[in-house]
């Protein structure tokens, strides 16, 4: 009944994105970003030292600081620690007492946590419209649509996204921004919202296009893509070696080429270790 443990899959690639059906265009100036349920509880069930929650936590946050800088507003949706069996209703059915039992674990992680300019909105039911002002205030501002990211991505991320579809507020939902029981279900829910009800986006698309500003960023930025054994890895390691794949390789370059045009999967590949790419990256771009 209650939410199982669950183990770190490897975050969908942009190659392997379903075929969105509406061509929308992100517009900052129409947008607001959803940070849906990323709590203490609902994280923990991966236990400590999670790859898939590390990455999906960096990509949050850097979603977060951009909206921030461009004026984006910033929601949040958390469940209540205290909830009466008239609130919590059919959830106990499906998923036992939750919070109520583990009322210290409330709180957003703290690499997340909101400010007194972000809203968060109290967590009633799977749709973060649900008895909450999310709507009216979306339309009193003039935003319609929706960055979603955060947890479970096929529970109350996918309903939020097709509540928002249904009040017509465009939903973008970012494939590596959330997380979920497992890849299977994860998959399951970008290609319903692809086909259904929004547009499905990788954190990156959103976001404009940079370069790592150190080698020591370039390193943070390609260990998650690697084996849990790299955290030895030495600059000049053949990062191949160490399980980076072609796919990711290739969204490495498609990223980096918006800023230098010569960029591509072959250059990445002859030299492909962190003092390599740091050579083509410190460049001044073109």
């Amino acid at each position: 009944m209650a939410i199982p443990k669950l183990q770190s899959y490897l975050l969908p690639t942009q190659a392997e994105l379903p075929v969105n059906k509406v061509k929308w265009d992100f517009n900052p100036a129409r947008a607001a970003l959803l940070i849906h349920d990323m709590q203490e509880y609902f994280l923990n069930f991966w236990g400590e030292n999670s790859p898939l929650i590390d990455q999906v936590v960096e990509n949050v946050a850097r979603l977060r600081q951009f909206c921030k800088s461009q004026d984006i507003p910033v929601f949040y949706t958390a469940q209540p620690n205290q909830q009466s069996d008239q609130d919590r209703a059919l959830l106990n059915d499906m998923w036992g007492p939750g919070l109520n039992k583990h009322p210290d674990q409330q709180r957003v992680v703290s690499a997340l946590a909101p400010d007194e300019q972000d809203q968060v909105l109290v967590k009633w039911r799977y749709s973060a419209f649900h008895r909450s002002p999310l709507e009216s205030i979306l339309k009193e501002t003039g935003r319609d649509q929706l960055i979603i990211c955060g947890v479970y991505a096929h529970i109350g991320c996918l309903t939020t996204a097709t509540d928002a579809f249904m009040r017509d507020i465009k939903p973008f939902m970012v494939a590596d921004a959330l997380a979920d029981f497992s890849r299977e279900e994860h998959m399951m829910a970008l290609n319903y919202t692809a086909g259904r009800s929004g547009k499905v986006v990788m954190t990156s698309e959103l976001l404009p296009a940079t370069t790592p500003a150190s080698k020591a960023q370039l390193r943070a930025l390609v260990l998650p893509l690697l084996d849990d054994d790299a955290e030895d890895l030495d600059d000049a390691d053949n990062l191949v070696d160490y399980g980076l794949d072609s796919v990711r390789m290739m969204e490495l370059a498609a990223r980096w080429r918006q800023i230098h045009s010569d960029i591509d999967f072959i250059s990445l590949a002859k030299d492909p270790s962190i003092d390599g790419w740091w050579k083509l990256l410190s460049r001044e771009p073109a």
